[in-house]
């Protein structure tokens, strides 16, 4: 509307239709087609219903191809913010529990062998240190994540005069994607994002390793909170830690995830090609996991006691 492309009238008809849309998608009581295709064009279905050809205006200057590459970015934006929470949340549960036992001893490993003394608080806050690491990781991927694709249409922009700048800073962006081939088609920000991902999993597999060992009657360092691990259905003195396990499992997952990302991309020619559908599962569920992952350990600090006599 500022440019001239949809009349006042025109743009507050499509304003009351999505706010309608939203509020039905929300409450659960909107009709999704498969007919339809994509997200896309059921919206756009439904606000012609609903605002009459104003709606069929909500297309212009658009195409899906930069449409489907803004949402993927500002999914992981809002992804990677919440990450960075959880990051946080898991780091004030080590700092935490360090403080607490900054002087209780325990053996420090090196080749898994009995190598010289240090404190409980200062191992954990290796993994403080790694997470921090992690933290940056994410901060960097935000800043190329945060680059607004839309107006690049289907490949070669539009010939509408629109002004990328000011919808950038309407959503939110830092800047825009400079070359419209490169903006509708690379997915590079989200494998950055899940390679960032797949090094946080790596260092929570690693803890999970350790806390497994130390929880281990051999060794006897900690115990876990009974809601972390399970017994067995035929050996009643087992505590098996079964969280330790299951994230340690999953680390697989997400890099299992990250490889399929390079070889979605690897092979692909400018601009946009269908092979871009199938990087959504991947990416939801690596971040899904991620984030589930840093919650259960944030939690399960709290329920860490030290044998300082082991």
């Amino acid at each position: 509307a500022e440019v001239g492309l949809l009349s006042e009238t025109d743009l507050g008809n499509i304003r009351l239709g999505m706010e309608r849309i939203r509020g039905e998608i929300e409450s659960g009581k909107f009709h999704w087609s498969v007919d339809q295709e994509d997200v896309h064009m059921n919206i756009e279905r439904r606000l012609t219903e609903l605002a009459g050809d104003a709606g069929k205006r909500l297309h212009t200057a658009r195409s899906r191809n930069d449409q489907v590459a803004t949402d993927i970015r500002l999914y992981l934006r809002d992804a990677i913010d919440r990450l960075q929470d959880r990051i946080r949340a898991f780091q004030l549960a080590l700092l935490d529990l360090a403080e607490t036992h900054a002087a209780t001893v325990m053996p420090g490993f090196t080749h898994l062998q009995v190598a010289q003394p240090v404190t409980f608080g200062h191992h954990l806050m290796a993994y403080f240190e790694m997470l921090k690491r992690d933290a940056g990781r994410l901060s960097d991927a935000r800043k190329r994540v945060n680059q607004l694709p839309l107006g690049s249409a289907a490949l070669a922009g539009t010939g509408y005069p629109i002004q990328r700048e000011r919808v950038a800073a309407l959503l939110g962006f830092d800047g825009i994607c400079e070359n419209s081939l490169d903006a509708v088609s690379d997915r590079d920000f989200a494998i950055e994002t899940a390679n960032a991902c797949a090094m946080i999993m790596i260092h929570l597999s690693r803890f999970s390793e350790e806390l497994i060992l130390w929880m281990s009657p051999r060794y006897g360092f900690i115990r876990l909170a009974d809601r972390f691990c399970t017994g067995s259905s035929i050996m009643p003195q087992k505590r098996n830690p079964d969280v330790p396990e299951l994230v340690r499992g999953k680390t697989g997952r997400v890099i299992g995830h990250l490889m399929g990302l390079f070889t979605l991309m690897k092979g692909q020619p400018l601009a946009y090609n269908k092979d871009n559908q199938e990087d959504k599962e991947p990416l939801f569920d690596t971040v899904d996991t991620v984030l589930d992952s840093l919650t259960l350990y944030a939690d399960m600090m709290g329920g860490l006691t030290v044998n300082a006599e082991a």
